[in-house]
């Protein structure tokens, strides 16, 4: 391999916490066809855990979670430092934002709007395809 080819940089990192099966099996194959690590769990009480182990670029949570609820996993992420400047993308605007939450998906999620508002947290371009 040439000293002078481009490295590639390795793919974003995104936390998955949803309990819903089928919203799950619609993001994870949404972001791993458009390039993106994916991490999931359907436990509001793992992700602080997952978000230290993992080092996740991006959260998206569901505010409501059978075990805790999604707005108690971001008061936790948001007052960890090691978490706390990841951002995290809930589902209801006002609740999600009052949260600490730093942007909101409306459900049900338009595919669209969904990867703009992602690779907008990600800080890269719309994703080719």
């Amino acid at each position: 391999m040439s000293s002078k080819e481009p490295q590639r940089s390795a793919p974003k990192r995104i936390l998955i916490v949803e309990d819903n099966e089928l919203n799950m099996k619609l993001l994870n194959d949404v972001l791993e066809a458009y390039g993106y690590d994916v991490i999931k769990t359907a436990s509001g009480a793992a992700v602080l855990e997952l978000a230290r182990q993992h080092g996740p670029d991006l959260i998206l949570i569901d505010i409501q979670l059978p075990d805790i609820s999604g707005l108690e996993a971001v008061r936790q992420l948001k007052g960890h430092a090691q978490t706390k400047a990841i951002p995290v993308i809930a589902g209801d605007e006002r609740r999600a934002l009052d949260s600490g939450c730093d942007g909101y998906i409306a459900k049900p999620i338009m595919l669209r709007e969904f990867l703009l508002t992602v690779e907008d947290f990600l800080g890269r371009g719309p994703a080719k395809g």
